[in-house]
């Protein structure tokens, strides 16, 4: 069974910042920095080119909405977005890692250092000051 999948259904417990009928959104479990965020399709999609078509505007309005959040709600000066395919693909479910990126933040290459959130609190209010800050955002487009 598929742990993305088995978060969609609530089996599993996440930090969930985004929710509609096609996508979720949650806190990575080991974030490169804290707000770094997962986005899936709630349907099972192992890949990118597996993604259907009529799928890629919502699921890529999704990711632009998220990395807007990173520097209105992070405070970041920018965002990193990225999918990895198979390889580095850590589950076979499609995601996209929407990141808030600082200067000197310490990022090299490819090769990141990952760590906790100090403590499930912590995960849950960076979580909800996403939500929040997601949801002011769609409320004034």
């Amino acid at each position: 069974m598929c742990i993305f999948c088995d978060i969609v259904t609530g089996a599993v417990p996440a930090h969930v910042v985004h929710s509609d009928e096609l996508t979720l959104a949650f806190l990575d479990a080991r974030p490169l920095f804290p707000g770094h965020t997962l986005l899936i399709p709630r349907d099972h999609v192992e890949i990118l080119s597996d993604l259907p078509e009529d799928m890629l505007e919502p699921y890529f309005a999704t990711a632009q909405l998220l990395s807007r959040a990173m520097e209105e709600v992070m405070g970041a000066k920018g965002s990193f977005v990225a999918i990895n395919n198979r390889v580095s693909q850590s589950v076979p479910h499609l995601h996209t890692h929407v990141v808030p990126r600082r200067p000197k933040d310490g990022l090299r290459g490819f090769f990141w250092p990952r760590s906790k959130y100090p403590s499930d609190e912590a995960m849950a209010e960076v979580a909800t000051r996403l939500r929040e800050g997601i949801a002011l955002m769609k409320a004034s487009s």
